[in-house]
């Protein structure tokens, strides 16, 4: 066995170039000729010294004496001599025998030495054998073939995807998780290890370049794939901390980071789902954008059909955008602004949740008879925000009380403004809970120092206080009566369910680009990974499997592909590579989705 290096020219453009092939000497009669094991390629990258040393190492792997690869073995010459044994292992005899046309009906019978077992290359399978199924239920590969992009690309995009949804992380991640622990690869018949990382980039470039064509033909083929209805459209946004410094990107701002990393500059996504949790569109933003102005942004580029229902949180709906909305036609549903709390318990109406909590509704017409309000009262809301209450105004009144024991110390500052800037400060800190107390400084006979500070709480009405628990909701649907106003609503959960799926489940946090595209792509990405859990749980939660995707994950990434190695009785090595065989929870989820439970073919090869 060794390594020929050949000069050839590519015939449609007339350019001259070397390849590098694998050749070991056959006799064949009286005759010795040389035949190609495996094509390596142009860019063939183990140095010409090093070419003895990994045939050897090839031959070692095949042998029935294989041995672990000592020191004088480079460490990328074993990585390459692992690769190509590999792919040898994939050219087995079988398909050899397919292509020729003979057809095995009797079980092949072999004697081999039991103590020679070994069991070489474990990769995962289970969530990319998922993966995969679940991108052909919505024809993604012939949608990304449909855009104009090679082979290659579509393998790398479908990598990335699917590595996002098996282990989130950055792409440099997904790249290393795609070369050593994967078997997606073996699954679409393609070498991950021969793709550069910025292969991967580029790829999460081209995304970005065909978003919308993307966003638009998957949410069609979705709909189709379940036929859902697109009448209510779901509205919010949330954004992802960066790490560096992200001079390159000009979207990268400081703002207020949900996850409160008030260190890290920002990126926002802004994402419109449907009624059933799938992703309509997204858009990003940056990292200082205000949420209410957004909106007009978003539904026009959506195209989103006169006489939609959308629904909102409080930081969207302002005054401004449901005049919007009013005058574009479209219908709305939105937490209120307002600040002012109010519910009158004997005019209400009782409505059950799932979780047996019942939900206590007051309903009011506006006078025009155009928009109506309906209060809401929880009791387990009411719990949690006297909870919060009580924690602050104990804060504040503690921050009062050791003010007010420092004005007895000779060094403490006594000037009564500063005094009060203090309190000012106090109340700033305290979420609200400053307003609830009459405070009075107390001035000595000069009137300029402080001598003691006196408190007393008095709630302010109308506030979360004095009702807490209560909230109101503003909608343009007049008719509908409590329950159905409330419990679309409550839609918007969903939307909050996708934002901590996107950060926990799928890796969208943190973003460690520099770029403004590739950020951008990372986003992308995460959103197209969930687009495709969101199926899979779709389609298990009608057969009543309903986990969540982490959970799903971990069940499924316990099945991998293993080569087999045995001694056979007349000296020769047999490697069978196959799939192992699925457990109760895999088989159970692998039923639901009408899945093969042996992922990939079975190879074999006798040495």
């Amino acid at each position: 066995m060794y390594i020929r290096r050949t000069k050839t020219r590519n015939t449609s453009t007339g350019e001259s170039y070397f390849t590098h092939r694998l050749v070991q000497s056959k006799r064949i009669g009286s005759k010795v000729r040389q035949e190609t094991l495996l094509n390596l390629g142009r860019h063939f990258c183990i140095a010409q010294d090093q070419w003895p040393a990994l045939c050897s190492r090839i031959k070692q792997i095949f042998s029935p004496q294989d041995v672990l690869f000592s020191d004088e073995c480079a460490i990328a010459v074993e990585k390459e001599a692992q690769r190509i044994a590999k792919q040898l292992l994939a050219r087995n005899e079988e398909e050899k025998s397919i292509k020729e046309g003979i057809e095995r009906k009797d079980p092949e019978i072999q004697a081999i030495e039991i103590d020679s077992l070994e069991l070489r290359q474990p990769r995962t399978v289970g969530v990319e054998h998922v993966g995969l199924w679940v991108m052909n239920q919505v024809h993604f590969t012939e949608m990304l073939a449909d855009l104009g992009l090679t082979g290659p690309q579509r393998s790398a995009i479908m990598g990335s995807i699917i590595g996002r949804m098996a282990v989130p992380g950055s792409e440099r991640s997904t790249y290393r998780w795609l070369c050593e622990r994967s078997g997606l690869g073996e699954l679409l018949d393609v070498d991950f290890e021969v793709m550069s990382l910025m292969q991967f980039y580029r790829v999460s470039d081209l995304l970005i370049q065909h978003k919308e064509e993307i966003e638009q033909k998957l949410f069609s083929n979705i709909n189709d794939l379940f036929g859902l209805s697109c009448t209510v459209t779901l509205y919010d946004l949330t954004n992802t901390y960066f790490e560096g410094e992200l001079q390159g990107n000009p979207k990268a701002q400081r703002g207020h980071s949900k996850e409160k990393r008030s260190d890290c500059k920002l990126l926002t996504l802004g994402l419109m789902i449907d009624g059933n949790g799938f992703v309509r569109r997204s858009e990003i933003f940056s990292g200082n954008t205000a949420e209410a102005g957004t909106l007009e942004e978003m539904l026009r580029g959506l195209g989103a059909s006169v006489g939609s229902l959308v629904v909102m949180d409080r930081g969207v709906a302002t005054e401004a955008n449901l005049v919007w909305l009013r005058d574009k036609g479209y219908r709305y549903l939105v937490v209120s602004r307002e600040k002012q709390r109010q519910f009158d318990l004997e005019h209400a109406s009782c409505v059950e949740t799932a979780s047996r909590e019942r939900i206590y509704t007051q309903k009011v017409i506006s006078e025009d008879k155009k928009e109506v309000r309906l209060y809401c009262y929880s009791e387990d809301r009411a719990r949690k925000e006297e909870g919060i209450v009580q924690r602050f105004s104990q804060r504040f009144e503690t921050g009062l009380k050791k003010l007010s024991e420092g004005l007895s110390f000779p060094r403490t500052t006594k000037n009564i403004t500063k005094i009060w800037e203090r309190i000012g400060r106090l109340k700033e800190k305290s979420h609200g809970a400053g307003q609830h107390y009459d405070i009075n400084v107390i001035p000595d006979e000069s009137g300029e120092k402080a001598m003691a500070i006196e408190w007393k709480q008095n709630p302010v009405d109308g506030s979360r206080m004095t009702h807490p628990g209560v909230y109101c909701l503003r909608s343009s649907e007049t008719n509908w009566d409590e329950e159905r106003l409330w419990k679309t609503y409550i839609m918007l959960t969903d939307l909050e369910a996708v934002f901590r799926s996107l950060k926990s489940e799928l890796g969208m946090c943190p973003v460690f680009h520099q770029k403004e595209e590739r950020c951008d792509g990372h986003l992308f990405i995460t959103v197209l990974a969930y687009q495709f859990v969101q199926i899979i749980r779709r389609h298990l939660s009608a057969k009543n499997i309903c986990q969540r995707w982490q959970s799903l994950r971990e069940t499924l990434s316990s099945q991998c592909r293993v080569t087999t190695t045995f001694r056979r009785s007349d000296g020769h090595t047999l490697h069978v590579r196959k799939s192992t065989r699925a457990e109760y929870q895999q088989i159970t989820i692998y039923q639901a989705l009408e899945v093969d439970m042996i992922p990939g073919k079975v190879k074999k090869m006798v040495v």
